[in-house]
């Protein structure tokens, strides 16, 4: 089980490295095809609607068929091809690269977060313990691509991606039939009736939703906004460095985190470091400031993610883990990239980005509201049981 663990860390670190590279600079390689900041924010929630159905697909055929490493396999080797056509110089050919590259990356965190928390766990470990690997790789890979974009067009990202793709292919070949690996499982629709019958759990997914969709103007926006401050490419390499970097100690230490103040509270540090990182730059958007406050990517993003796929596995029947972290996933990257990039990508093209910040700063906020009610509920049935 410990090779088994090595290997799945292996591939995070990869992973990460190509996810971390290439997806940052997917805007600004649109707007260099001559795209309004607005065109792109449209596209991108057409893409997060892609990746909701692709959700439901892969998450059917998972649970169908247990297929794990082929899913994993083709949400590598499609996307790779489809960004090597980003190169080509038209709109058509790399809106529907693109949409290719989304339906089939969709599916790779949902299968992978499952399968990982079943190995994490039953060799003693935990989930925070693998998942820091792909934030170290996606901090070599912000690096890299700002390197490799201070020479090179961003559009020829695909070539360095298509690297790292078949150094993970490799490794998933050397994981174990999931046979193997014992993960109870039901059919889909049965598991998202369950799960969604369950208003803890929608009120956990609506707080996702309003804070996750912050994210994703960083994800979609970071790069152009650094640019219209007057950023360097070079110097957002080195912001997106940091932000990633700094998610490894947090979800290296997440388990212990979470013994100490339990999941509902470390979630809520996670949305109050949103709160004060959309802020800071709120007040001060200028590029100095804005790679500085990426340091708070590990307290915000770091500690929420890890503790929200932890309470999802926590709250949902064992033979539903797949389906919980696919639903997650859905509002995590489908839902709230509907939200964030049309909201932020309007917001941005019509005030700018004090609008984006100011935006993205009540969002939080109201997500931390609904992370405290969780927790007061939580204390109430609680003692109600006593």
């Amino acid at each position: 089980m410990s090779t088994v663990l090595f290997r799945l860390r292996l591939f995070y670190l990869m992973t990460g490295l190509s996810l971390g590279m290439l997806n940052p600079y997917i805007s600004t390689i649109f707007i260099e095809q001559g795209l309004k900041r607005d065109d792109v924010g449209v596209i991108m929630a057409l893409s997060s609607f892609l990746v909701i159905v692709a959700q439901l697909f892969w998450g059917r055929l998972a649970d169908k068929y247990r297929m794990t490493k082929l899913i994993l396999i083709l949400s590598l080797a499609v996307p790779a091809g489809a960004a090597l056509l980003y190169s080509i110089p038209s709109v058509s050919l790399m809106i529907a690269s693109y949409m290719i590259y989304i339906a089939f990356t969709a599916p790779m965190a949902p299968v992978s977060d499952a399968y990982a928390v079943t190995v994490a766990n039953a060799a003693g470990s935990s989930y925070g313990t693998v998942r820091c690997f792909q934030s170290i790789g996606n901090a070599l890979g912000g690096y890299i691509a700002g390197s490799f974009v201070a020479v090179f067009a961003p559009r020829f990202l695909g070539m360095p991606f298509l690297l790292f793709v078949v150094i993970g292919i490799i490794i998933i070949f050397g994981f174990p039939k999931q046979a193997e690996i014992k993960v109870k499982t039901k059919s889909f629709e049965h598991g998202l009736k369950g799960v969604l019958m369950d208003k803890t759990v929608l009120l956990f997914l609506l707080s996702c939703l309003l804070i996750n969709q912050t994210l994703t103007a960083f994800n979609t926006y970071f790069v152009v906004v650094f640019q219209m401050a007057g950023g360097s490419y070079h110097m957002s390499g080195i912001a997106l460095m940091i932000a990633a970097i700094s998610n490894v100690p947090s979800m290296f230490l997440s388990a212990y985190i979470i013994r100490i103040f339990g999941v509902e509270k470390t979630m809520l540090f996670g949305a109050v470091a949103y709160i004060v990182r959309w802020g800071l730059q709120w007040m001060a958007p200028i590029p100095s400031v804005m790679v500085g406050v990426q340091v708070l990517q590990g307290l915000s993003f770091g500690l929420l993610y890890v503790t929200a796929v932890e309470y999802m596995v926590r709250i949902v029947p064992e033979e539903m883990r797949t389906t919980g972290q696919s639903i997650l996933a859905i509002v995590f990257s489908g839902l709230a990239g509907i939200l964030g990039n049309l909201l932020n990508g309007y917001l941005l093209e019509a005030s700018g980005p004090s609008a984006m910040n100011f935006a993205c700063t009540i969002s939080a906020a109201i997500g931390a509201l609904l992370l405290i009610i969780i927790i007061r509920s939580e204390k109430g049935r609680i003692k109600h049981a006593h």
